[in-house]
């Protein structure tokens, strides 16, 4: 069922949507950890950190913050598609989408959001690198 609803969602544009919109239809939980499938090394802590971070700050979503791989001395930046959320903003999810909405970031600024850097000491610099392509994928395994 959720494949059928991720299908469906992402033939209209709505891809990150898509997966959020799918995962919270099938979610039994309070929460529900999102990561994209083309970053295959995000931190281990990642839930517990953004767990902590939404408890402590009462956020409805919790969203890792990170810098460039490329420019790892750059500015943190919102990593809106690794986050945790809860699940009763589904139906403000499905608004968001059934008003035009398409951007993670526009529907998670609807929300109290906290948000965790992980450039901590000790913090991998290529956690939320994404490889799109199988030469991405091996330059990323270069890097371990």
């Amino acid at each position: 069922m959720w494949a059928s609803i991720s299908a469906a969602y992402t033939q209209r544009g709505l891809h990150p949507l898509a997966g959020f919109l799918a995962g919270l239809a099938q979610c039994r939980t309070s929460w529900l950890l999102t990561v994209p499938c083309d970053s295959p090394r995000f931190p281990t802590d990642l839930a517990a950190r953004l767990a902590a971070a939404a408890l402590f700050q009462d956020a409805e979503i919790a969203i890792a913050l990170a810098a460039d791989h490329e420019a790892p001395d750059a500015a943190l930046r919102p990593q809106p598609v690794f986050c945790l959320l809860r699940s009763s903003l589904q139906d403000s999810l499905q608004r968001f989408v059934a008003e035009g909405g398409r951007k993670v970031g526009a529907w998670t600024a609807l929300h109290r959001c906290a948000t965790v850097p992980f450039n901590q000491a000790g913090d991998d610099p290529h956690a939320f690198f994404n490889a799109n392509t199988l030469d991405e994928l091996r330059l990323l395994g270069q890097t371990q």
